[in-house]
């Protein structure tokens, strides 16, 4: 067992109408010109965005608002928001949709404290001194943004996607009602079970000792996210459903289930990162095309370990050796996957790489860095490798 640090300071108000509280909790924080950050037209069509407009004019708040938010959120509309932040006297950024909204607003928040260019914290050049305080209305149940202390970002200019955390950019509160995610294409809710399944996966394989209470708990949270995306790929509009995957996507991105471990393997977002930074691909169907063999790649150095996951979760039978209990794990979670009708290969993502840009994604993965991934440290040749098995 890892000695650890447990720092959740979000106020989650969850369930239904909650987003009638918004004004509420904005004001809470002392707080008296917001930025509300949204995404595409749906917020606006839906009214989700008229309403929170009234709930801050009841509490006499005034507001700014930008939209255009996209997946892999960009970079010069996060400069943008800076610029309108600091120009309106922002106080506030309130981010209304999923973890793209939401990464793109703590960007946002960051910049508009501190002097200088944001992507440089990205790029691991300076480290902010300040972030304007966010909250959120979360639409989408996948990234987990809305109680973490990281954000990722796309560097449209040159195809780099980066993360970024401190705890100043933990959000003030999370408002989540459930049943703003049931207007979401099938697709989408796949891609976001997904993301919550690896968010608490990258956690769960790492290099050194576990804690059995963290296990438990990252296992019993794959096991329920599994069982209510099946629900929801037959049954989209299952409240029930919708709630336990909501709350599951951000219990597995507030730091609960890796306490106690290395801090995770993360190496499959890693290698997501520069996929989606060339290609722009949704980043749960990313994560599934990639993981599988990401996952037969590292599964020597920690076989006992894929062996308890394929146990304990996938509910595979105890075979001859550690190694075939493993394999047939990574089978199983790859059918489990193709049951939500997400890629298990690239091929399936309808991509083909060149040698070329995959070779090019390898050696962008470590810059700055000196590996990638904790069960195996894994440099250039060994990511051209995956890659390669993911064809």
């Amino acid at each position: 067992m890892h000695d650890f640090t447990y720092y959740t300071p979000t106020r989650v108000v969850f369930g239904k109408n909650t987003e009638q509280q918004t004004g509420a909790l904005v004001k809470a924080c002392k707080c008296r010109k917001v930025l509300i950050h949204f995404g595409g037209q749906s917020a606006l069509r839906s009214g989700l965005v008229d309403k929170i407009k009234t709930s801050l004019q009841a509490e006499g708040l005034s507001f700014v608002t930008l939209g255009g938010v996209v997946p892999n959120p960009r970079l010069s509309l996060i400069r943008e928001g800076i610029e309108l932040a600091r120009s309106e006297g922002v106080d506030f950024v309130l981010a209304v949709g999923g973890g793209s909204v939401i990464d793109s607003a703590k960007a946002i928040a960051y910049g508009a404290a501190n002097e200088g260019d944001v992507w440089d914290y990205y790029m691991g050049k300076r480290k902010p001194d300040a972030c304007l305080p966010i909250g959120c209305v979360v639409t989408i149940a996948a990234a987990g943004s809305e109680m973490s202390s990281s954000t990722v970002v796309t560097n449209e200019e040159n195809g780099f996607k980066r993360s970024f955390k401190t705890d100043m950019a933990r959000p003030a509160f999370a408002v989540m009602n459930p049943e703003l995610t049931m207007s979401l294409p099938p697709f989408q809710t796949a891609c976001g079970c997904v993301d919550i399944l690896m968010h608490t996966m990258e956690r769960y394989f790492g290099h050194g000792s576990n804690m059995d209470i963290t296990d438990s708990i990252g296992e019993g949270l794959m096991r329920v996210v599994m069982h209510h995306a099946a629900v929801l790929r037959d049954d989209p509009a299952n409240y029930n459903s919708r709630a336990e995957v909501m709350w599951a996507g951000s219990l597995s991105h507030n730091g609960l289930t890796g306490c106690g471990s290395d801090g995770g393997d993360w190496a499959t977002h890693m290698i997501e990162h520069e996929l989606s930074g060339m290609f722009d691909v949704a980043h749960g169907a990313g994560l599934s095309a990639i993981w599988g063999s990401w996952a037969r790649h590292v599964l020597p150095l920690r076989p006992d370990r894929f062996a308890l996951f394929a146990e304990r979760v996938m509910g595979v039978t105890p075979a001859e050796t550690e190694t075939i209990t493993g394999l047939r794990g990574i089978e199983a979670m790859e059918r489990f996957f193709r049951s939500l009708h997400m890629p298990t290969s690239l091929k399936e993502l309808n991509l083909a790489p060149t040698d070329a840009q995959i070779a090019e994604m390898a050696e962008k993965a470590l810059v700055g860095k000196t590996h990638i991934g904790s069960v195996k440290k894994l440099l250039p040749p060994d990511i051209v490798a995956i890659f390669a098995a993911s064809r």
